[in-house]
């Protein structure tokens, strides 16, 4: 019988990778009003990337996740430029049209380049390592996934509301046509943000891939998750999100103990339950 100190950590835990996960979801929703449906299917892109340049094998290392990473930035900033820039409309019909075929598209590649075959991503000294505390035990990946879920939360929220860049951000967020008279180009800060959220979507991908197994069709079930928390913790506030994906997390690993079969139907219960009461959600992002 699980303790409640060990449910909550546990769900906590579990909370930080969905934190992750919904990260690049909350900066591309906050900065241009997107939602990207091909999110998750981006994330598993990146751990095929991974695995393209590991030549199929699951053992990597460090230094070719953070490529993988890094490599993320020029693809997101190329795809907003030539292609989500085009369709973004205050009708959110034609970008979740094109990123809903963006997302099938993505899922066919992997299908054809990869087979359907689960894949999964290792690194042993971290994968097999367990931190004991009397009654809690888990995973040191998932302590990882906890304190990279929070020090990207705080970056994120440090460049959006402290720095220049963030400030273009905002700006071109509440109304991109007067950035020109600010001599920006708002494609350009589009671009940008894109790059940004496309290396914390790759991260999320990655650090999924060690803690389970992905396929070519794992991206829409990571989206779902991340759009809940992200509407839970108020459109655009990372902060919020990470609360968020606590709360899932908590919920799920609850009703997983009550019955395995639960788990899933936990996190959604609690989003509707909070859409309800909150539509603006818990932390509803302020002008600053």
């Amino acid at each position: 019988m699980s303790t409640l100190a060990d449910i909550l950590v546990q769900g906590v835990l579990l909370g930080g990778l969905y934190t992750i996960s919904a990260l690049g979801l909350s900066l591309v929703f906050g900065v241009m009003r997107l939602v990207n449906l091909s999110h998750g299917d981006l994330m598993i892109a990146a751990v095929y990337l991974a695995l393209a340049f590991s030549f199929g094998s699951p053992e990597v290392n460090a230094v070719l996740l953070i490529l993988v990473a890094v490599a993320f930035a020029p693809i997101g900033y190329a795809l907003q430029r030539l292609l989500l820039n085009q369709v973004l409309d205050p009708d959110p019909l034609r970008p979740l049209l094109v990123t809903f075929g963006l997302s099938i598209v993505l899922q066919n590649l992997f299908l054809l380049s990869f087979s359907a075959d689960t894949q999964r991503l290792r690194i042993d000294a971290l994968t097999e390592a367990v931190v004991s505390s009397g009654a809690v035990s888990f995973g040191a990946l998932d302590a990882l996934i906890l304190v990279t879920a929070i020090g990207l939360a705080f970056g994120l929220q440090t460049i959006f509301f402290h720095t220049k860049l963030g400030r273009r951000l905002r700006a071109a967020s509440d109304d991109s046509s007067t950035l020109g008279l600010m001599g920006l180009n708002w494609r350009h800060v589009f671009g940008l943000a894109s790059a940004i959220a496309f290396v914390v979507i790759a991260i999320a991908g990655l650090l999924l891939a060690l803690r389970s197994n992905v396929d070519p069709f794992s991206g829409p079930s990571r989206l779902l998750v991340a759009f809940e928390a992200v509407i839970i913790g108020g459109l655009g506030s990372f902060w919020g999100t990470l609360l968020g994906a606590m709360l899932i997390g908590i919920a799920q690993v609850v009703a997983g103990t009550i019955d395995p079969g639960w788990q899933s139907l936990g996190g959604h219960l609690v989003f509707l339950v909070i859409l309800a009461l909150r539509p603006q959600g818990l932390m509803p992002r302020v002008a600053q």
